[in-house]
């Protein structure tokens, strides 16, 4: 009796949300990066208009610049015109997955093991489908939230948002008229940590910030020539050697307000003493599992090659040889770490900029974040909210242009085993299903407070 009084007590948002994720993840909406190779966002895209449609919604289909760059947005009116506007943003694409690495396939979108599984199952089909349910739920049911509520549906963030939310910010800025805050993915997500006493406690941790991305290419000129010469100028030497000081040069670590907040509260409820002067801080760090990468990636700027290109022949010593190199920078720190990477390339090697996207940092105050802490106390009473900063990037970085207030929270409840950070981009990338739902009750309770 008591299950089928759970059952009963569900809302309609619960009850569809993994089939709703579950029908997204099987539409194969991979990007390469490279438009000739585009697939799905369009078919996504339509899809979500279907959604949002069936239960009244009027839809604006966006596309960003070439065809098949697919957007939707859509509002819901809220109670107080007079406030700024609240955007609910979720990305359709999603990364390359080889079928043949998988146990199940990426896009077949099967509940198997208490388990949602596929490409975007965490990265971010997960949030969409949430967001897709409870806006499906509101429309139905006649749900006025406290303030208008922009929900949209973008294209191309896993390449850097060039043909989704940047094209949009740029060309289409009527979109979002009166929006003042954000919310997005990448937070929201528990981090179950020990206590000295013994018990645990879930940190959910709320982005408030993210480091910049900067694509850089470098490229040595020097003298072409047979490969039997001597040539103490040889551009793929000179390339090599400056790449390999930058790849494994140490930043200086940076204590950002995110990062100090955040250390601060797993100090709090562990014991564990984050010490900025001392040499094991790394080590420290490991003693909170997976989220430790990107914890760690959040102390200081990193320059990571990833691309070599030089030469056509055996033996032909080209003029010239490149190299891209991903580097992420903390808020502030953009002019500081160009002056380093210089001193570390020598004058030989030159360098430009493929792609810059700012840092971006907010504080975490204010109503929004009051509501998204009580959402999660209301249902989960021994959880904790703390600010945390993102080493990678999201479309938050497009609409902090506009001046509106970004935050990450894609609310979810995991089981302390997972290896959460490992699923971004990963093989057999999965999401609980109970997590599934648990975010589902928690976006739900936040949207109707916000």
């Amino acid at each position: 009796m008591a299950e089928e009084a759970e059952t009963v007590s569900e809302s309609r948002a619960e009850l569809e949300v993994v089939e709703l994720t579950s029908q997204l993840i099987r539409i194969d909406s991979t990007n390469t990066g490279d438009p000739a190779t585009l697939v799905g966002e369009q078919e996504a895209a339509e899809w979500v208009v279907r959604q949002l449609e069936e239960v009244g919604y009027q839809t604006t289909l966006v596309e960003s610049g070439m065809p098949g760059r697919a957007n939707v947005f859509c509002r819901l009116e809220g109670a107080d015109s007079t406030r700024g506007a609240l955007l609910v943003h979720g990305h359709l694409d999603v990364v390359p997955a080889e079928p043949a690495d998988w146990s199940v396939h990426p896009f077949s979108g099967a509940v198997e093991d208490g388990y949602l599984w596929g490409r975007g199952a965490v990265d971010m089909k997960d949030m969409v489908g949430m967001t897709l349910a409870v806006a499906r739920q509101f429309k139905a049911e006649g749900v006025v939230p406290p303030r208008d509520i922009v929900f949209a549906f973008l294209a191309d963030e896993e390449a850097g948002g060039t043909w989704g939310s940047h094209w949009l910010v740029e060309h289409r800025p009527d979109l979002f008229e009166g929006i003042t805050e954000a919310v997005g993915e990448v937070g929201g997500f528990s981090l179950t940590v020990g206590r000295p006493d013994g018990t645990d406690v879930r940190l959910y941790l709320v982005e408030t910030a993210e480091k910049g991305i900067a694509w850089m290419r470098l490229r040595a000129r020097a003298r072409a020539g047979h490969g039997s010469f001597l040539h103490p100028d040889n551009a793929v030497t000179m390339l090599a050697a400056a790449v390999a000081r930058l790849g494994t040069h140490t930043f200086p670590l940076v204590m950002t307000e995110s990062v100090t907040q955040f250390l601060a509260a797993v100090s709090e409820e562990t014991g564990l003493t984050f010490d900025p002067e001392s040499p094991d801080i790394d080590g420290t760090l490991e003693k909170l599992g997976s989220i430790s990468r990107i914890v760690g990636a959040t102390l200081r700027d990193t320059a990571n090659p990833t691309m070599l290109t030089a030469g056509y022949k055996a033996n032909v010593i080209p003029q010239t040889a490149e190299a891209v190199v991903d580097c992420r920078v903390l808020p502030g720190r953009q002019a500081a770490f160009e002056r380093e990477v210089d001193e570390l390339l020598g004058p030989d090697v030159e360098r430009e900029w493929v792609t810059q996207l700012e840092a971006y940092e907010t504080t975490f105050d204010g109503d929004l974040v009051d509501a998204m802490n009580d959402a999660v106390l209301a249902h989960d009473p021994d959880g904790r909210t703390v600010p945390y900063m993102l080493s990678g990037g999201t479309d938050a970085k497009a609409f902090a242009k506009l001046g509106v207030r970004c935050f990450g929270f894609a609310p979810l409840r995991l089981p302390p085993e997972l290896d959460f950070a490992a699923l971004f981009h990963g093989v057999d990338e999965r999401v609980p299903v109970e997590s599934l739902r648990f975010g589902t009750r928690v976006l739900d309770h936040f949207l109707r407070h916000c």
